[in-house]
């Protein structure tokens, strides 16, 4: 069996992966940087970070509601 050249659209195809393949691979490595980003907050116990607690101002006005 003889060896044929390449269509012109299975070059095409292929640059298609090659581009799909990378962006999947940039999704994959995102969402893996933001789980090693979560994770590493955490305390001992598993807890995520608690923000600090602002205490509430008092309404000047005297309104009330």
């Amino acid at each position: 069996m003889a060896i044929r050249v390449e269509h012109e659209l299975h070059g095409r195809r292929r640059g298609r992966n090659h581009g799909l393949g990378l962006v999947l691979g940039a999704f994959v490595v995102l969402v893996f940087g933001l789980t090693v980003v979560k994770v590493s907050r955490q305390d001992e116990q598993g807890n995520p970070p608690v923000a600090a607690a602002v205490p509430a101002v008092a309404d000047q006005t005297g309104g009330g509601y």
